[in-house]
């Protein structure tokens, strides 16, 4: 048998299902979520395109311009059909007004791996499922360059869910892509100079999504065509595989933008504690947070080391400085984002979100699950912070409700509900 017949039985085994890996649209609504803002009309690339379901989803209820890259031919004419349908081609009435009201698709046959765009071409570079064809590093490395200014990488990405996996799906993996844990691709992603806007494991449904289409599929091949035999076996190894010990491996979403070049970012050292003293008060109008923060370095069970971070300006001075210390929701250990304070002369550059997003990566690799915040309703939402009361959290006394914010960090531990004991130096 030829890698020919073997090649062409694999796509004729996956042609015209709707999927081509683990998803859903509601995991790319919640991917496009975590995104945040976009222009308003997103220039998007989607890379190892396939079929298109993430494409058209993005096109017509992100309004964005998406251009679909893959190198199967006959997804992309399925893709270019499908768009056509749902009037998100670029195709105009003869009066040339757009026939469309969401986006466009425009479809590419290319190599994700040699990509033919100028660097900052896309507010987002988009892969489900597909990032494996290239590997998830190579992947950060390569594709950065294609994004605009404030613009995000989002992929899905199939990662170990158990810190000991068992023998035989190790096996597998090792054999045909070795994984890691969601931590351990978030931190691939820091040191490669991305932020870490969110990351979750996609439900079970989305296996099923992708597996169960497949599988009637391999039920009706007819295995005398060369090639389908061996691709229908593949497929059914997969399968039991994912049955027999899907609670060793999962796919995850990843939500990425590269770090802020405008500000060096990292944790505090000893040389520092004058600067961040000086910044709290002038940032507060007061010397009271600046001794909180004093306060909590000297207490043992409330201080995180690592996690008092600070932003520096282009003449290496202080110019930023955020702290994540200990807490606790009911019996749970969480943390706390507090206090958050920028230089007045640096006040609205960005350095109070660069030093927030590098405090957060720092405390997700720390392995801490769950950060609250007592803070502005407008401002930490852009960080994925949400009311904490939607999760049973509430603080200890009165602030209002849309004051009080909680960020999972990692949602396989399950969020504790109750209510917040801050340390002792927070006088509450």
């Amino acid at each position: 048998m030829s890698d020919n017949a073997l090649h062409d039985s694999f796509f004729a085994l996956h042609h015209g299902l709707p999927r081509q890996g683990p998803g859903s649209d509601t995991t790319t609504r919640r991917l496009l979520a975590l995104a945040g803002t976009l222009p308003e009309r997103p220039r998007v690339l989607d890379l190892g395109c396939g079929p298109g379901r993430s494409a058209l989803l993005l096109a017509a209820e992100a309004g964005a311009d998406v251009t679909a890259v893959d190198t199967h031919e006959p997804f992309l004419a399925e893709l270019r059909e499908s768009a056509a349908a749902r009037g998100l081609d670029g195709s105009v009435r003869s009066d040339s007004s757009p026939i469309r009201t969401g986006g466009s698709v425009r479809t590419l046959r290319a190599d994700m791996g040699a990509l033919p765009f100028p660097d900052g071409s896309f507010d987002l570079v988009w892969a489900e499922s597909s990032v494996f064809v290239l590997g998830f590093d190579r992947a950060l490395a390569e594709w950065r360059r294609l994004l605009a200014p404030g613009g995000t990488l989002v992929l899905t990405e199939c990662v170990w869910t158990t810190g000991e996996p068992g023998p035989v799906p190790r096996a597998f993996w090792e054999e045909h892509y070795p994984l890691r844990s969601i931590t351990g691709n978030a931190e691939a992603a820091v040191k490669a100079g991305y932020r870490v806007l969110g990351t979750f494991t996609q439900p079970e449904s989305d296996w099923d999504e992708y597996y169960g289409p497949l599988a009637a599929r391999a039920e009706a091949a007819d295995t005398t065509v060369p090639g389908m035999a061996e691709a229908v076996a593949g497929a059914r190894a997969e399968i039991t595989l994912r049955s027999e010990h899907g609670s060793d491996y999962g796919y995850a979403g990843f939500v990425l933008r590269p770090a802020d070049p405008r500000w060096h970012t990292r944790p505090e050292t000893a040389e520092d504690a004058p600067a961040v003293r000086r910044i709290v008060a002038e940032a507060f109008g007061s010397d009271a947070e600046a001794e909180l923060v004093d306060a909590l370095r000297r207490d043992p069970g409330a201080w995180l080391p690592g996690l008092s971070y600070v932003a520096e300006a282009t003449d290496g001075s202080v110019a930023a400085h955020a702290l994540v210390t200990r807490c606790r929701v009911g019996d749970a250990p969480a943390a706390a984002l507090a206090p958050v304070s920028v230089a007045p002369e640096h006040q609205r550059t960005g350095a109070g979100q660069a030093v927030v997003r590098a405090v957060l990566d720092a405390a997700r690799l720390r392995g801490e699950s769950l950060v609250l915040v007592l803070g502005h309703p407008e401002y930490y939402p852009r960080f994925g912070f949400a009311r904490a009361s939607a999760y049973g959290i509430k603080p200890g006394f009165e602030v209002p409700d849309e004051a009080m914010m909680a960020l999972v960090l990692d949602d396989s531990v399950p969020v504790p509900p109750g209510t917040i004991a801050y340390p002792a130096a927070f006088g509450v």
